[in-house]
């Protein structure tokens, strides 16, 4: 037996032993994937001889149910392990940004709800059941967690990130990444990828994909950040390069970044995968190299392992043609190396296949898998605005509910879920980057008066309901869950365009109701009938005209009025401030997302949901974010007699952190262990919370801090901790945070991790523009300090 061959060893010396054995082709073939979905155009029987290193899962999101997911996973890694002269198996990646991206998996919210909830021990769990379903069902590499971090509404990808703030993004990434990998034991969990590395929220426009022109301190102090904290904290085993180029390099060839910033700087000793033909575009697109071959080397010499989903510029050729340079068989043997690695770690030598399906059942089937996204899809809901009209009560009434979204199944589903790959079979075109179209001529063409969103195949519910049988619509839970009421429904409006030709069915439906349940926003998917999502971008970011007008017109009835919106990005709607009685942010939920909605309406539950970027009025005031620094954004501070913009204010609609209770809190009683610090000391504090309504709840608690005067231009506040808790009617709750001081570290003037002495703020509040409590701190002297071993967030213990 070889040393390869034997399971007690470990994965490096494995990986080692097995390299030492391989032929130049044998290697080569580990460089790339192979993706046999419907729409590629790869040929496996011609163009992989000797297997591949992965495989795109995207194929299993095609099959009937998990089970011939399932099935096709083991007949197809049995055939490349066939083909390998020492049988390596594939690893099979898969999306789970809400879940497994395959028939039958459980369904969470989308990345923006999953940010919305503050809950890093919640995103855990549902890290680790992604992981487990992932596992079973023969995927070892997760593309996920979304660790952009996004200030700008336009993008259509805002709903994949978990927000603005990179301590947020931090937290609840690396609770996600220990969860899905399993805290570490990688041969029963799934290896988590993030991406998009780095700074891809930051493009020109707003445009997918754009170049991003970012100062090396904004990249590293900010959208860095999440990706160490995962990289330190959890272990994390993957990451994806951005589409973009960064100060003028292609990320995808960007040596600086893959090499320099990622592995040197920052620790990572994991594996880097392309996006989809994101190495090709060096040539197609960024025109940053002459042929597919260059691009290939240019890549591969800047830290890339592996060309996805297909081989293009990975090949015997590319790399013969540079035979004598030894730098790049260098780099060659190193990818391998690091993919040998990462297939041992998976224990893929051992397990190479998914689960028998009566594993499968056992996990897919599991009431517990359901209960785990329900309280997700609660925690993630956010009570915007509420004059006292919420909670609905349970009596003998008659509600109007109006839009597109009450009556439709896909509205509980974001971008990057099965259920939004699903429009594909009817016609509507993709637009994730690096897939063909899959237009199979049968779409229904016509688009919403306008815009160019396709208008969706009359059949689309019909299909959703199919593939979803368990899961309501908005209105079939509403008729489900609260009996004694009678609900009158109207279409109203589509979720994009000008379309106002039912308003006046809308306005005569709730003309005979007591209360008006509006359901608005747009729609968040993969295809040409989504008005946000991969690939499509807008330069506006309110609520669509046909939406907007019937609120107004809604108003001249004087009937309570609640919206509910759903989509990638926050509602931004001056008719719904003025208007609307009470706003629910529902963002796409996931399967227990009617469930969810209905329970926050009716008082079931308290909402507890915070925002997790600051909103703007309109895209004109784009980018707009809390910890902005010194002397701008809504802190200019300038000497004007002009303090706003001349047509709208500098704030925020609604601020980061903002959401309502059910019920009231009092921030009582902040004290500081020791007011003066020594760098590596530990910042102590404690605080009280007390619940004063008449109703049990939960509180988000902020901790921000603010340093007073630095040798850098500062952010005016940054979230240091934060803490989600359930506090009875009347009861108080303790509060104890810590924090290490190299959290609050930054990049001097020569690029070194420095903590600076001086004064620092402690803001305690329920969000960045309702702070209750403030207390200061003061650090003796200054101290530089590693930057990848830093604090990223506080810690928090909750005493009765």
């Amino acid at each position: 037996m070889s040393l390869y061959q034997d399971k007690n060893a470990s994965p490096a010396d494995r990986a080692e032993d097995l390299l030492k054995k391989m032929s130049y082709e044998e290697k080569v073939a580990q460089l790339s994937g192979y993706n046999p979905a419907g729409w590629s155009a790869d040929d496996f029987e011609k163009d992989y001889p000797l297997g591949a290193g992965q495989v795109s899962f995207f194929a299993g999101a095609e099959k009937r149910d998990i089970y011939e997911a399932a099935a096709f996973q083991r007949e197809l890694q049995e055939k490349i392990m066939e083909r390998s002269p020492h049988r390596i198996p594939a690893i099979f990646h898969v999306e789970t940004l809400c879940g497994v991206m395959l028939p039958g998996a459980t369904s969470f919210p989308s990345g923006i709800g999953q940010g919305a909830t503050f809950d890093p021990v919640q995103q855990k769990k549902a890290g680790k059941l992604i992981g487990k379903q992932a596992r079973l069902a023969g995927a070892s590499q997760a593309f996920a967690p979304v660790l952009d971090i996004s200030r700008d509404a336009r993008f259509g990808r805002q709903g994949e990130t978990y927000g603005e703030d990179p301590a947020l993004a931090s937290a609840m990434g690396s609770a996600y990444v220990q969860g899905i990998q399993q805290d570490g034991d990688l041969t029963e969990g799934t290896a988590a990828t993030a991406k998009h590395f780095l700074g891809y929220h930051d493009s020109q426009g707003g445009i997918h994909a754009a170049a991003c022109d970012i100062p090396e301190r904004l990249l590293r102090e900010i959208y860095a950040r999440p990706f160490q904290a995962a990289v330190t904290e959890g272990r994390m085993q993957g990451i994806m390069p951005s589409y973009s180029s960064v100060n003028g390099v292609p990320v995808a060839c960007s040596e600086e970044i893959l090499t320099g910033l990622l592995r040197e700087e920052m620790g990572f000793e994991g594996l880097v995968v392309s996006d989809y033909c994101a190495v090709q575009e060096i040539h197609e697109r960024h025109h940053a190299a002459e042929s597919y071959e260059e691009a290939g080397r240019k890549a591969l010499l800047a830290g890339m392992q592996q060309e996805l989903p297909s081989r293009k510029c990975y090949t015997q050729e590319t790399f013969r043609l540079n035979e004598e340079d030894g730098r790049l068989h260098a780099c060659l043997d190193e990818a391998v190396r690091k993919i040998l690695t990462a297939k041992f770690m998976l224990g893929l030598f051992e397990n190479p296949f998914a689960a028998p399906d009566e594993e499968i059942r056992k996990e897919y089937e599991n009431p517990n898998s359901t209960e785990i996204t329900r309280t997700s899809a609660l925690e993630s809901m956010v009570l915007v605005k509420n004059d006292g009209i919420l909670p609905l009560e349970r009596k003998k009434q008659t509600i109007a509910v109006i839009g597109y979204h009450a009556a439709a199944v896909l509205a509980m589903f974001g971008g990057y879920t099965y259920m939004s790959m699903t429009e594909s079979a009817l016609g509507a075109k993709n637009t994730m980057a690096g897939m063909e179209t899959g237009d199979n001529g049968e779409g229904f063409r016509e688009t919403y008066c306008g815009t160019v969103v396709e208008k969706e195949h009359p059949d689309t519910e019909k299909l959703a309901k199919e593939l979803a049988p368990s899961v309501n619509n908005l209105l079939e839970e509403l008729k489900e869950r609260v009996p004694e009421t009678d609900f009158l429904y109207a279409y109203g409006y589509p979720y994009a365009g000008t379309d106002c030709s039912a308003h006046q069915e809308a306005l005569r439906i709730a003309e005979q109701a007591d209360v008006v349940l509006m359901t608005v926003g747009g729609k968040y998917g993969t295809g040409t009938t989504a008005s946000m999502g991969e690939g499509i971008d807008g330069t506006d970011i309110n609520l669509p005209l046909c939406q907007e007008e019937l609120i107004q017109k809604m108003a001249g009835l004087g009937k309570p009025v609640v919206l509910v919106h759903f989509g990638g990005r926050p509602i931004s709607s001056d008719a719904a401030d003025q208007y609307a009685d009470a706003i629910l942010e529902a963002w796409n939920p996931g399967e227990k997302g009617a469930d969810a909605v209905v329970s926050v309406l009716f008082g079931e539950y308290n909402p507890a949901g915070r925002m997790p970027v600051s909103t703007p009025y309109n895209a004109g005031q784009i980018p707009v974010y809390y910890n902005h620094p010194y002397g701008s954004g809504y802190h200019q501070n300038t000497i004007s007699a002009f303090r706003q913009y001349m047509d709208c204010p500098h704030e925020p609609r609604y601020y980061f952190g903002h959401g309502l209770s059910y019920t009231t809190f009092a921030y009582k009683k902040m004290q500081i262990r020791n007011r003066r610090l020594q760098p590596d000391d530990e910042l102590e504090l404690t605080l009280e919370i007390e619940n004063t309504g008449e109703r049990d709840g939960e509180e988000v608690v902020q901790l921000y801090i603010r340093d007073c005067y630095a040798s850098m231009v500062r952010p005016v506040m940054e979230l240091a901790g934060f803490c989600r808790t359930f506090i009875r009617a009347g009861e108080i709750k303790k509060l104890c945070f810590r924090m290490k001081l190299s959290q609050f570290a930054f990049l001097d003037s020569q690029m070194r991790w420095k903590v600076e002495a001086g004064e620092m703020e402690v803001l305690a509040g329920a969000s960045a523009g309702d702070i209750r409590l403030k207390e200061s701190v003061f650090i003796e002297r200054d101290s530089w300090v590693d930057g990848k071993t830093r604090g990223f967030y506080g810690s928090v213990e909750i005493t009765d």
